[in-house]
């Protein structure tokens, strides 16, 4: 109880001293396909006043739109389950964000590998302050099943399948990882599990960032 007592007393330190500044305050999401990234998310949304970027969503987004220039590169990468070229996920957080009139952001899904980090770190790193991040650790095995189960519900999404699947958690294991384990170095990441119901999750959220 004191050892958490003294991490929250710190972190909240952090987070009070980091939103001082004018920058873009951000705290990343990460955790495997169907980790349920975004369905957190929405929960902090709701409750903290934080505006959500989903990497993913924006990427997805300037696929559909009509006479992207951006739209065959990143349905080439989508369809093989790999990670689209950091300028261009850069360019379309800084833009979501300066169109923002919050503050606050979760942006989730990213950086997925060093070359994410190092681009942001390039494009963004004198723009933003990391708060901390978000880390959903969840078994393969429950990855693997939420994301067939929301493909078979219609979800939409072009790499809710099995072939995909394989590809991105291969990824997040090989890529993923050690941009975590980079941040946990730093003393930046805050772990949940997050094989358990969605209620139960956000449960120990809060207790995070009720300690703001």
């Amino acid at each position: 109880m004191l050892l958490a007592t003294v991490l929250l007393n710190g972190f909240k330190s952090l987070v009070t001293s980091a939103m001082s500044s004018n920058k873009f305050n951000v705290v990343f999401v990460l955790g495997g396909p169907g980790a349920g990234k975004g369905t957190q998310c929405a929960r902090i949304v709701a409750e903290y006043d934080f505006v959500h970027l989903s990497a993913g969503d924006l990427l997805r987004a300037e696929h559909q739109r009509e006479n992207s220039k951006y739209g065959a590169i990143i349905d080439e990468y989508i369809k093989d389950g790999n990670i689209v070229p950091v300028a261009i996920t850069c360019k379309l957080l800084e833009q979501a964000m300066q169109q923002s009139r919050s503050n606050k952001f979760l942006i989730d899904g990213f950086p997925r590998n060093q070359d994410n980090l190092d681009g942001w770190e390039k494009e963004m790193g004198d723009k933003t302050n990391i708060l901390c991040v978000l880390f959903f650790d969840c078994p393969r095995e429950v990855c693997v099943q939420r994301c067939l189960s929301r493909g078979a519900a219609g979800s939409g999404r072009a790499d809710d399948n099995e072939k995909s699947l394989v590809k991105r958690l291969d990824t997040y294991m090989s890529c993923t990882m050690p941009i975590i384990e980079y941040y946990d170095k730093k003393n930046l990441v805050r772990k949940f599990d997050a094989s358990p119901p969605a209620d139960k999750i956000f449960a120990e959220v809060s207790k995070l960032f009720n300690s703001l």
